[in-house]
């Protein structure tokens, strides 16, 4: 969750018309990737934090026997890394993007993953962000009040220009005034619970299994088919802590001390007091009970992005490691609060042969411990097949490799000037 500075609190026609003329325009980015390289460490730090054993993503002895011949990024791995080969703004580009919807609320609502080709260790990537889309509601279910829903679409491509990922995030600014009205969540409170209702969870962790080196065949999944269960929670601060060890602190340049001062000079809004007059971070919601509170919430939150690498971990445990997870989209349609527990689920719900690939698509969710399917998806998994022979890895759309190629003849043409 971001929030701005509370200046107007309303969403006006102006900030919509200028965040409309942002679409397509490449974003530069001050911050640098937490991982500038793909190393083996970071891959495994971030499967670590998403809570995944799989040796695929920790070990690079057993990657070396997989048909992917060494150790790979876990698919969300690409959240963290990637240079920003935009060029600095001049002053008409600055201005564009400067100050969009201050005063509102800001919210992750999903995500929608594409996937081309593993990231392998020592790689660099870079990325390309671009507003893609623009959506405006005059009245919400949300907030009661206006909101703005913008997508971002992050390009990832190597060295080459080959486009190896793409991300299209949406997030929804909401007039705060009307969010504090709908008052969705006051009859919530933090979740207790009993030795046998730790006992219940205990049992999925127990029984969690992880397909690996065995092959699922295409021909062998039967729609209805259901994946084995994977628990996530209760959520603790340890979570959130091992979340930020993986991932980093955020795209927002956020760091302690001395580094925590000079990124509040240069972003002032980002900062507000806390009870002891203290200026900490707006993101400090997803820790701070009081924080979260003070917005209208029971208790602090996780971020949107657990929850997505949670269902590509019920996924990739499914399928195996000769499998390719191809596609991955999911909504966060609730905040999971500190102490909620998830069990993410899915279902086979179609076959099919695209192309050269045999294709599963399955239906998934995140469900607590109220019985809320907090972050519903759907993912497309391309399977080995035994009529058909091996995964062969998708091919990007042509509109998606030439953009990639231009990203980087762009920035080799820049420092040729």
């Amino acid at each position: 969750m971001a929030e701005a500075d509370p200046i107007t609190g309303k969403i006006t026609d102006e900030d919509i018309e200028r965040a409309r003329r942002q679409i397509g325009v490449p974003k530069f980015a001050y911050n640098k990737p937490y991982n500038a390289i793909a190393s083996s460490d970071g891959m495994s730090h971030f499967a670590f934090a998403c809570g995944d054993a799989n040796p695929l993503y920790h070990d690079r002895a057993y990657g070396a026997g997989t048909r992917w011949r060494d150790q790979i990024a876990p698919p969300l791995f690409l959240h963290a890394t990637g240079t920003n080969l935009t060029p600095k703004p001049d002053a008409e580009t600055k201005a564009l993007f400067k100050g969009l919807f201050r005063g509102v609320g800001k919210y992750y609502t999903g995500v929608d993953w594409t996937w081309w080709r593993p990231i392998y260790p020592d790689e660099r990537v870079f990325v390309e962000r671009s507003t893609s889309n623009i959506q405006v509601k005059e009245s919400s279910a949300f907030s009661g009040g206006r909101t703005v829903t913008e997508t971002y679409r992050d390009l990832y491509v190597d060295r080459a220009g080959t486009p190896v990922g793409r991300r299209e995030e949406h997030y929804l600014s909401a007039e705060r005034e009307g969010t504090k009205k709908a008052g969705r969540y006051a009859a919530i409170q933090r979740q207790s619970y009993t030795p046998d209702d730790i006992a219940r969870i205990d049992e999925v962790y127990a029984a969690e299994v992880r397909r690996g080196a065995s092959p699922r065949f295409w021909e062998d999944v039967e729609v209805g088919e259901e994946l084995v269960p994977v628990a996530k929670g209760p959520l603790t601060m340890v979570d959130i802590i091992a979340f930020h060890m993986g991932m980093g602190l955020s795209s927002s340049g956020i760091g302690p001390l001395g580094l925590g001062y000079a990124q509040r000079r240069k972003m002032p809004a980002f900062y507000v007091p806390d009870a002891y007059g203290v200026p900490d971070v707006v993101q400090r919601v997803h820790w701070d009970h009081e924080r979260a509170q003070a917005l209208g919430l029971p208790t602090s939150y996780d971020y949107g992005q657990m929850r997505t690498s949670w269902l590509i971990h019920l996924v990739t445990n499914w399928m195996g490691d000769d499998a390719w997870l191809w596609k991955l989209s999911c909504q966060s349609r609730a905040f999971n609060f500190m102490g909620d527990t998830t069990i993410c689920t899915g279902k086979v719900v179609a076959k099919r042969i695209d192309g050269a690939n045999a294709v599963v698509d399955l239906e998934l969710a995140s469900t607590n411990q109220r019985g809320e399917n907090t972050a519903p998806g759907t993912a497309s998994v391309i399977l080995p097949s035994r009529a058909h022979g091996p995964v062969v890895l998708p091919a990007p759309e042509a509109d998606t490799l030439l953009r990639g190629a231009a990203i980087l003849q762009s920035a080799a043409d820049r420092t040729k000037r």
